[in-house]
């Protein structure tokens, strides 16, 4: 297999015509705005056209004409959507016409099977995450400064 890297705004929206034209796409992970679930060129999403869309989701974005961010849906308000990366601590915002791909699954770790998103330890893993951003800042630099450099990702 050959591997190319480009830049996300030339292979992002080649991404969302995949996508269009019915396919699904697995994206290598780039940045550092999920974490601690998942690692900069580590980890892997498999993204779908969304057919819905709701609050705990993780979905590719349009934040931006040609910025494209992967981030966990934090409220929907009529067509205004709130996001906020797992390792962040500010909100983006997009509308709901913004929102390209909805991620199914994710392969974590180096794994050759995935994690789907509609699967218990996912949605465990995302439903005590989300409770925890009011102390997030503290667990976040724990993870960075100590957990990190004791115990490096695969």
């Amino acid at each position: 297999m050959i591997t190319k890297q480009m830049a996300n705004e030339e292979l992002l929206p080649q991404v969302v015509s995949l996508l269009q034209e019915g396919h699904t796409v697995t994206l290598p992970l780039k940045g550092y705005s999920m974490r601690p679930f998942l690692e900069d060129g580590r980890d892997k999403a498999l993204l779908a056209l969304p057919d819905s869309i709701a609050v705990g989701d993780a979905v590719l974005a349009e934040i931006a004409k040609g910025h494209y961010v992967l981030h966990r849906i934090i409220s929907i308000n009529g067509d205004k959507v709130t996001l906020r990366g797992d390792g962040n601590l500010t909100n983006e915002y997009c509308l709901t016409g913004d929102v390209k791909a909805k991620a199914i699954a994710f392969y974590r770790k180096g794994r050759d099977k995935a994690d789907s998103t509609d699967g218990r330890k996912w949605k465990t893993y995302s439903w005590i995450w989300l409770r925890l951003f009011p102390i997030r800042r503290y667990l976040l630099a724990f993870y960075r400064r100590i957990w990190l450099k004791l115990f490096k990702p695969i």
